[in-house]
């Protein structure tokens, strides 16, 4: 047992020893350490932020009635497509048309009598102003055609109402649309009290549609009128819609959601509505939408990798190679007649990925991205303490004996 430990270790100990050779002995070791570039070149950067929300028509209408009834007839179903005051239903009228004979009858009573006491009074009238009778009698003929004026006009209102709630018996379509939902049927009676109950749901134009997505709190700052929106929805999940944002409602909403732990979080969140051309039909009322809005886009900049502003050559793995730095905020390399040269630069927006570069450098110039080992397919970009790219030959930090996928 002992013999076989030591063959184990010796063996490990001279593929250790072949491994360090390879590594460090000599150009063949050193000539597997290259740098990958990338050419300054005029791109995109955008940022934007990802939201929820139902896609409805941009106006979209619900049909009612202000009188209680029996629904008599039903002229539409959904899908029907209507014009404005197009007769779409018919509630029964027996008992509308019998309040409306009564309120005429009362009307035409009352009218009667109040031009009976007009012209009393107006016959009084003049006999008081010659004195041919006593006060008292002309303050009752006042007192009568006073009566019978507020009788009449009370009767006149209520004939109005008669007439109006006969007609509201007649349900025509407000606007030109289509008819996206049916809430009643023949025969079944529909009660108008405290709220109008809706018969029928029309959409104006189901060419133009509307996204009203919920965005967070945390994000609501970036989003303003006009910025374009792209968005999916389950129906078509390889179809990218396109939108523009057209109002930022300030009323916001409170929804709580509980975590693993139990503990129960408010969320706040305010409603964007998204306007967006439908001329194939396919959006239909109340899909789910996935929305990301651009708070930030920026076509035809000069722009570089971000991965190029976070390397810095190491001493330790150039070889041979001169590093000629400076001072700089930001700044981005390049690799001449093996000689690291640093270009201060100023940036501009990023978007996580691609940085803008607004001057310090020039398009098409080749900087160095990352350190990469050939034949090894994964680059080294692993940065050091100094914010550099750490050497692979160098032991790494306590606690980092982690094996890592290379």
């Amino acid at each position: 047992m002992e013999k076989k430990k030591i063959i184990l270790l010796t063996a490990a100990a001279a593929v250790i020893v072949a491994g360090g050779c390879w590594m460090f002995g000599g150009p063949e070791g050193r000539s597997t350490v290259d740098f990958a570039t990338e050419v300054v070149a005029k791109g995109n950067v955008s940022n934007f932020i990802t939201a929820t929300g139902t896609i409805e028509p941009v106006t979209e209408v619900e049909v009612g009635t202000q009188v209680s009834g029996i629904i008599d007839k039903i002229y539409v179903d959904y899908n029907s497509v209507v014009k404005k005051g197009e007769l779409i239903a018919e509630m029964d009228k027996v008992t509308l048309q019998s309040e409306l004979q009564s309120a005429r009858a009362t009307y035409n009573g009352n009218k009667a009598e109040y031009d009976y006491q007009k012209k009393l009074y107006d016959r009084n009238s003049r006999l008081h102003e010659k004195q041919l009778i006593s006060d008292t009698d002309y303050e009752e003929t006042v007192y009568n055609f006073q009566r019978a004026q507020s009788a009449w006009e009370q009767s006149k209102a209520a004939l109005a109402k008669a007439e109006r709630n006969l007609s509201y018996a007649t349900i025509t379509s407000p606007i030109d649309g289509v008819v996206t939902s049916r809430d009643v049927e023949e025969g079944q009676t529909v009660a108008s009290g405290f709220e109008t109950p809706t018969l029928f749901t029309i959409a104006a134009d189901l060419t133009k549609m509307q996204v009203v997505a919920d965005v967070d709190e945390a994000d609501i700052a970036g989003v303003e009128e006009g910025a374009r929106v792209t968005f999916t929805v389950d129906a078509y999940p390889d179809d990218v819609f396109e939108g523009v944002v057209r109002q930022v409602r300030l009323g916001s909403t409170n929804s709580s959601s509980s975590s693993s732990t139990g503990t129960s979080t408010t969320v706040v969140t305010y409603e964007v509505v998204i306007t967006a051309d439908n001329p194939e039909l396919k959006l239909k009322p109340r899909l789910t939408a996935n929305a990301t809005i651009y708070t930030l886009t920026k076509t035809n900049v000069l722009t570089v990798p971000n991965k190029a502003l976070r390397f810095t050559p190491n001493k330790d793995i150039v070889g041979g190679r001169k590093i000629n730095d400076c001072q700089g905020a930001h700044k981005v390399w390049t690799l001449d007649n093996n000689t690291f040269t640093a270009h201060p630069v100023q940036i501009g927006a990023t978007d996580g990925s691609r940085t803008e570069i607004l001057g310090g450098i020039a398009e098409h110039t080749p900087v160095v991205t990352e350190t990469v080992i050939k034949g090894d397919v994964s680059p080294m970009a692993e940065p050091s303490g100094e914010g550099g790219e750490r050497s692979p030959f160098m032991p790494g930090p306590p606690g980092s004996n982690k094996k890592k996928n290379r």
